[in-house]
């Protein structure tokens, strides 16, 4: 198994969460692009995530393509995303994408 395929076997997308990234970005005129994903320290509060919808991967990134939705990762990020899961939320406050993650 390369290293791409590792560390895309160990952050994942939920099925429910690359179907709304496909959704997001077909609204917005952008059938081809992805989401960014991005790790930032958040002190004692843990990790904050950032995400956009870009039409492009850096170069460097990982690009993890599940279903009709792509995900791109940057290396750093990566490292933090290890063991975790993007999955989209729904509930009556509002819907939102989650990160679950076993080292926040």
């Amino acid at each position: 198994m390369d290293v791409a395929t590792q560390d895309a076997a160990a952050f994942r997308v939920t099925p429910r969460a690359a179907m709304q990234v496909a959704e997001i970005a077909s609204r917005e005129g952008k059938p081809g692009a992805g989401l960014r994903l991005a790790v930032e320290g958040g002190g004692c509060s843990g990790f904050q995530y950032r995400f956009a919808i870009e039409d492009q991967p850096a170069e460097d990134d990982l690009v993890i393509e599940s279903g009709p939705g792509r995900v791109f990762v940057d290396p750093v990020s990566l490292e933090l995303l290890a063991g975790a899961e993007l999955d989209w939320n729904e509930a009556l406050i509002g819907a939102h994408f989650a990160v679950r993650n076993p080292q926040a």
